[in-house]
C-alpha cells in the first residue's frame, strides 16, 4: 500500500508549486490542506525589499553649504607723521617722550650735541616724538621716510614689531642701519652707556 503523499507544510508546498493551491477535501482523508499564496507571503514577510539601484533616492545627496562671504581686506593705515628736519639722507631720529616735544632740556641737549658730532645738520635727518604715535611699526615708518638709518631713544624694539637686539649697537634690519639706546634724558646721566653709543656712532658713515 502507497504511502500518503498529502502534507500540509507550507515550506514543501512552495518547493513544488508556483500557482496557487486550493483546499481539497477527501471522505477518505485526513490532511486539511490550506490554501498557500505566495504572494500573501512576500506580503506578510518582515523583510523589507531593498530599493533598485536605478531608483532614484530622495534627498541622498546633502546640500551644499552656502559660500561664506570673502572677508574685506583690512585697510591699511595711511599715517602723516609730524617731524622735525628734512631728511634729505634719509636719517630718522626716534624719541620717545610724552611731556616734552623732544625730551627735557637735558636729553635736547644731548641730542643737540650728538648730531653735531656726527656732522648732521636739520635738513640731513627727520625727528618724530614716537609717544605720539605709538602703534606706528618699523615698517609704516620704512615706507614714509625711506630712511637708511634709525637712530632710537627710548623706544622698544617690540613696539616697532622688531626682535631684541642689544643696546648702543649698530644692527641691519631691511637694508636699514638701526641702533637703539636709552631715553634721552635717562641718557645723560648714563656715562656707561653714552660711551658704547659715541663708540657706535663713530662707525657711521653719514
Amino acid at each position: 500500500m502507497m504511502n500518503n503523499q498529502l502534507t500540509n507544510n507550507d515550506e514543501a508546498l512552495r518547493l513544488f508549486f508556483t500557482e496557487p493551491i486550493y483546499l481539497v477535501r477527501d471522505e477518505n482523508q485526513t490532511a486539511f490542506v490550506e490554501p498557500v499564496s505566495l504572494a500573501d507571503d512576500l506580503t506578510s514577510s518582515k523583510t523589507e525589499i531593498p530599493t533598485l539601484a536605478h531608483e532614484p533616492v530622495v534627498n541622498a545627496i546633502a546640500a551644499i553649504p552656502e559660500l561664506a562671504e570673502k572677508p574685506e581686506a583690512i585697510q591699511k593705515k595711511e599715517w602723516n607723521f609730524e617731524f622735525l628736519g628734512k631728511n634729505q639722507k634719509g636719517i630718522l631720529i626716534l624719541v620717545n617722550d610724552q611731556v616734552n616735544k623732544v625730551s627735557s632740556t637735558e636729553g635736547t641737549e644731548l641730542l643737540r650735541k650728538l648730531v653735531k658730532a656726527i656732522a648732521l645738520t636739520n635738513n640731513d635727518f627727520a625727528l618724530i616724538n614716537y609717544a605720539f604715535y605709538h602703534t606706528a611699526v618699523f615698517a609704516d615708518l620704512k615706507a614714509f621716510f625711506s630712511c637708511k638709518l634709525v637712530l632710537s631713544f627710548g623706544v622698544d624694539f617690540a613696539n616697532l614689531g622688531l626682535s631684541e637686539k642689544p643696546l648702543h649697537q649698530l644692527f641691519e634690519t631691511d637694508n636699514v642701519q638701526m641702533i637703539f639706546t636709552k631715553n634721552l634724558h635717562e641718557l645723560d646721566s648714563d656715562q656707561v652707556s653714552k660711551k658704547m653709543l659715541w663708540t657706535t656712532l663713530q662707525q657711521l658713515k653719514v
